[in-house]
């Protein structure tokens, strides 16, 4: 059975930085892809970035959406069965719960219908 952990979270002022980790286990994660996601309050779960893993060429490829493009910065370590995200600069807006997902075999997607496994989720508060 595959399961997702993030950790990493926490409370940060405007301008600092987290690292969230998600940790897959119960199957090597040099299959999937894995997308970071948040929910802030009354809104809906966005996709922030994404490791995605290129079926045909088995390479992967990493996506970044423009919102946090620049700031954010996502990296996978298959040996540790980890995809990490790297948060700077973080400012009021970036305050969510970010959760991570998986889908095989298959590319990343936006649409988080097609993940197939998600992890509880961890809070980031961003304070001024």
């Amino acid at each position: 059975q595959v399961q997702l952990v993030e950790s990493g979270g926490g409370s940060v002022q405007a301008g600092g930085s987290l690292r969230l980790s998600c940790k897959l286990s119960g199957d090597a994660l040099n299959y999937w892809s894995i997308g970071w996601f948040r929910q802030a309050p009354g809104k809906q779960r966005e996709r922030v970035s994404c490791s995605s893993r290129d079926t045909s060429t088995t390479d992967y490829e990493d996506y970044t959406e423009d919102s946090v493009k620049g700031r954010f910065t996502i990296s996978r370590d298959n040996g540790k069965g980890t995809v990490d995200l790297q948060m700077n600069s973080l400012n009021l807006e970036d305050t969510a719960v970010y959760y991570c997902a998986a889908r095989r075999p298959s590319i990343c997607s936006e649409d988080e219908a097609v993940y197939r496994y998600w992890g509880q989720g961890t809070q980031v508060t961003v304070s001024s």
